[in-house]
């Protein structure tokens, strides 16, 4: 379940899950609209950027283009979903663990998973259970810097400021309004799955990325995780993991952008459809003008 990807159990998970949960979700992209990379002129003229990313270390997304690079440069703030650095307890259960919600060929299958992720069987256990359903879902990742990592790393060495757009208690807190019942359902939607579906998937979805194509990443997203959930629990994710948390992300960026050049990062399916941060700037006076990723 693409879904919840997320970064590993080291914790550092600024974008992972929601970036790729976001491209998930089923919304409406008008043909105007399906870039991923954006020049935003505010009405007094400062200029910033949207990004759309795909939080994944794989080489064919972290080779970034001179173009992006060089707006990167240009800005004054790097904004990106959530502030650098989280508490782990965020991540895990309160008490207990999730072994005892398991039937015996459950426990296997995330003895199993868990070892091909390179966890402790007993971290594990104790992990939310959205979070493994989150890694569970991805190929085993090959370096700890991620795209939008990366990204936040190259704003570092250029001495731009790094701002969240969201504080980690947000982020990773929209998860933590669904029952106990509901994340395990999402985690042995999962279990489900196979390697090879999974694998599969993942190169559909970035071949749609690569293409800069918000419309076809939206629609194959809705295919492969829509399908996997019950239509009730599917609905409420992409309220709470895409519809509310746009406005609040439009509110603080276009303010931001307002006041100073400023490139924004943030998850693909941020980006496109009625509720998307493109309508959103436009509807605040923003000139857009769309560029190439690559």
């Amino acid at each position: 379940m693409h879904c919840f990807s997320t970064d590993r159990p080291s914790f550092q998970l600024p974008t992972y899950w929601l970036a790729l949960c976001l491209m998930l979700l089923p919304i409406l992209t008008q043909a105007a609209d399906k870039g991923l990379f954006w020049k935003a002129e505010s009405p007094s003229g400062i200029t910033s950027y949207l990004f759309g990313t795909i939080h994944t270390d794989d080489n064919r997304v972290t080779e970034f283009s001179p173009q992006v690079l060089e707006a990167l440069n240009s800005v004054d703030t790097f904004m990106m979903e959530v502030s650098p650095g989280q508490d782990p307890k965020l991540l895990m259960l309160k008490e207990g663990n999730i072994a005892t919600l398991m039937t015996n060929e459950e426990f296997e299958q995330v003895r199993e998973l868990a070892d091909f992720h390179v966890m402790h069987l007993g971290a594990a256990m104790q992990m939310k259970p959205w979070l493994l359903a989150v890694i569970f879902d991805l190929p085993k990742p090959q370096t700890p810097f991620a795209q939008d990592n990366l990204l936040m790393t190259k704003s570092e060495d250029l001495s731009k400021e790094v701002v969240g757009i969201e504080t980690a208690q947000e982020h990773f807190g929209v998860m933590d309004s669904f029952s106990l019942d509901e994340q395990m359902v999402m985690l042995r939607a999962v279990l489900q799955r196979t390697q090879e579906q999974k694998e599969r998937d993942y190169e559909r979805l970035l071949s749609a990325y690569l293409k800069g194509d918000a419309e076809s990443i939206t629609q194959l997203d809705e295919k492969i995780t829509g399908g996997m959930l019950p239509d009730n629990l599917w609905l409420k994710m992409r309220k709470k993991l895409l519809d509310d948390r746009n406005i609040v992300m439009a509110e603080r960026t276009i303010a931001k952008a307002n006041q100073q050049s400023t490139f924004v990062a943030v998850g693909a399916a941020h980006l496109a459809g009625k509720t998307g941060l493109i309508a959103a700037y436009k509807n605040a006076g923003f000139k857009l003008t769309p560029l190439k990723m690559r």
